[in-house]
């Protein structure tokens, strides 16, 4: 096996088809196949199944998928470790981030972060939890700033920033008054984010445990200004991150209500991929961010209640 093999056997489990694989790793169908064809034959396993509908991982192939990404994850760590070394290229750290963490949470720190290493250069990534995940396991960002599930991983190493909270939130004109219990929410239309995002996890676990199903979604949308907005002009209620209506400009247009009960919250953290060598960089934004990135004080971004 060599990377430009698992590259390739990468590339075509991201998209399930060898045409759209071939494209991205700038090869001929036909040698795509022959890559394959030629891994498979050194394993001894055929690693897809194909049909007209495109190729799927057998299980021998699903067992190959997290062995090619630790091994081409460490494969360019260790370039990048002698090159540092040997003193022939700078220091670069990729962060990702959400937006919301990005714009609201990270900003001033990034900045000081700059500052303090002007021979560090700072690279931000926007994205979503899981595609910040991804982007951590092939390591194309050093660090991820997200927020907690429960999913545990040795390959990477987890600081915890703040707790979070989260809000309820209903437009002003829409004469919302608070409610006595998540009974009284079950039936209220609400905007939400997209399936698989961090907040309707939260959202929906928030009424799982109660042993409730969630309120309708009657709007879905991927950004939470954009929620935020459309909760303004009375399209539903929200359950969205404290940080993100702390300093929005419609403010005025949005009342927070009390949540019946303990308050949802979100635990912020930051992740890196353990490694036998840790870039000076890396060490540095590390320490950088266990002395300046507090947790934010309730105090600092609170709306105004309703009732």
């Amino acid at each position: 096996m060599n990377p430009r093999q698992l590259k390739t056997f990468l590339a075509v489990i991201r998209h399930g088809n060898l045409t759209r694989a071939a494209a991205e790793v700038n090869l001929a169908q036909s040698s795509l196949s022959d890559q394959i064809q030629v891994l498979e034959e050194e394993l001894g396993t055929e690693l897809f199944l194909r049909s007209r509908q495109g190729v799927a991982l057998t299980p021998a192939g699903a067992t190959l998928k997290t062995y090619a990404e630790e091994i081409l994850a460490l494969n360019d760590e260790a370039k990048a470790a002698v090159r540092a070394a040997a003193g022939s290229i700078g220091q670069s750290i990729t962060l990702g981030t959400l937006e919301t963490i990005a714009s609201q949470r990270l900003a001033p720190w990034l900045s000081l972060l700059g500052k303090e290493n002007p021979d560090i250069g700072l690279k931000l990534r926007i994205g979503g939890s899981g595609e910040l995940l991804g982007q951590l396991q092939d390591g194309s960002i050093d660090v991820a700033f997200t927020f907690d599930r429960g999913q545990q991983d040795e390959r990477f190493a987890m600081r915890r920033i703040s707790s979070e909270p989260l809000v309820l939130i209903a437009g002003r004109d829409s004469q919302a008054r608070p409610v006595e219990s998540l009974a009284a929410l079950a039936s209220i239309p609400f905007v939400a984010t997209e399936t698989g995002c961090v907040y309707r996890h939260l959202f929906n676990t928030a009424f799982a445990e109660a042993g409730m199903v969630a309120p309708p979604v009657v709007t879905e949308a991927d950004s939470i200004a954009t929620i935020i907005s459309l909760v303004a002009s009375g399209a539903g209620y929200g359950l969205v991150p404290r940080l993100a209506v702390s300093s929005c400009q419609l403010l005025g247009n949005v009342v927070e209500l009390p949540w019946p009960g303990e308050p949802p919250a979100a635990s912020l953290v930051m992740m890196w991929r353990r490694r036998r060598v840790q870039p000076p960089a890396l060490a540095l934004v590390l320490q950088s961010a266990s002395q300046h990135l507090s947790p934010i004080r309730s105090a600092d971004a609170r709306l105004q209640r309703a009732g």
